[in-house]
């Protein structure tokens, strides 16, 4: 068993090291039809989401406005950006609690400055959390409450992968022994 285990969290590693989100600016400048951007999506969460963002989930997200409706079926890069966020964090969040975290960072910053610091929080808190990193500082050393609530969300989304992850890869080595 303890073998097992072992492997596991070798394998873990795999999934993070070179994991980076594409930040606002490079985020496509021309608009994206509905498919377009769920297979953007996935191209970049497939390494740690759980599961695929399918077009019937954007267009839900739009029908409950938490994001808005894209101009000529086209969606922009803040939706994009706002996408990637949900995307994320639906694994932890109700609809209604996604909603009032993009309503509170759209009250306190640009969506291209909360979403570059969600990237740069995010892979931060991946890092430590998958053990690449001895300690799991926060980018901003005099960080707001919303900040702080930011951090705090990212990093139990990063233990919500680091769990789906290690199990998954456990019920493979499993089966394979």
């Amino acid at each position: 068993m303890y073998l097992i285990l072992k492997t596991t969290e070798s394998e873990l590693v795999k999934y993070i090291i070179n994991f980076r989100l594409p930040r606002y600016d490079e985020l496509p400048v021309m608009g994206l039809y509905l498919e377009q951007v769920a297979n953007y999506l996935n191209e970049y969460l497939h390494a740690i989401s759980e599961t695929p963002i399918t077009s019937s989930m954007i267009s839900n997200y739009v029908k409950h406005k938490i994001i808005s409706k894209p101009i000529k079926k086209l969606y922009d890069r803040d939706q994009i950006a706002s996408l990637i966020f949900i995307a994320l964090a639906k694994n932890i969040l109700q609809l209604n609690d996604l909603k009032k975290g993009l309503v509170i960072q759209q009250g306190s910053y640009s969506t291209k400055v909360a979403y570059d610091y969600f990237c740069v929080e995010l892979e931060n808190n991946l890092q430590y959390v998958f053990g690449l990193k001895d300690e799991n500082k926060m980018e901003d050393n005099a960080p707001s409450p919303e900040k702080i609530m930011l951090h705090n969300m990212i990093l139990t989304i990063s233990y919500k992968i680091y769990l789906t992850k290690y199990f998954e890869l456990y019920d493979i080595t499993k089966n394979k022994g």
